[in-house]
């Protein structure tokens, strides 16, 4: 089984290419969702963010996000302890559910992937990439959001340039692009890559 991870910066458009490769067959785990998931259903995740944050961090037993959102914009540490929380969390989940798959090629969807470090954990990585006027638009439409705003989104994620080097492949979501053709011609190079590496 080849464990591919697909990343991309917000407004990207990643979602697409996973709800693609989703049609396309492809078991695809969203690390995002599995994240907001853990928080409100794992116990475990649950009384950690508590010891860290205190009983305000829930409210009836639901996630309080603007209490954390607020948290975490006045101290950065605590994102970070945040993240020590909820990753290794979401990372056992993938782990789980990978071993419950019986496909030949599984996607890990991703907001930050080459950040924490995780890209060594998949045989092969896909950046997502498009313009940034054009990631700036589909955000406003999205969520209603400014220019400004996004930018600042924008410029506290890692740029491109530098998960470009990173990847192994990249797929440009500029909305003229093709990407099923995109996706298409790299998981042909994948399946070749590991047909070989099997021979050797």
């Amino acid at each position: 089984m080849l464990k591919i991870g697909l990343t991309g910066g917000i407004g990207s458009g990643k979602s697409i290419i996973g709800k693609v490769l989703t049609i396309m067959g492809y078991p695809v785990f969203n690390s995002d969702d599995n994240a907001k998931l853990l928080m409100t259903e794992s116990n475990d995740v649950k009384n950690e963010i508590k010891n860290v944050f205190g009983e305000e961090a829930y409210i009836d037993n639901q996630l309080n996000r603007s209490f954390l959102a607020n948290k975490i914009f006045k101290n950065s540490a605590y994102k970070e302890q945040l993240n020590a929380i909820v990753h290794p969390a979401v990372r056992k989940a993938f782990h789980k559910w990978s071993k419950e798959q019986d496909a030949s090629i599984i996607f890990n969807e991703a907001a930050i992937l080459f950040e924490t470090g995780r890209y060594t954990d998949f045989d092969y990585t896909i950046l997502v990439t498009a313009p940034e006027e054009v990631r700036i638009n589909r955000v406003i439409i999205r969520d209603g959001s400014n220019v400004q705003a996004v930018k600042d989104r924008i410029n506290n994620q890692w740029p491109d340039e530098k998960k470009a080097d990173l990847a192994s492949y990249i797929i440009t979501n500029d909305d003229s692009s093709l990407v099923t053709q995109q996706i298409e011609v790299i998981l042909a190079e994948v399946k070749r890559a590991d047909n070989q590496r099997k021979h050797n």
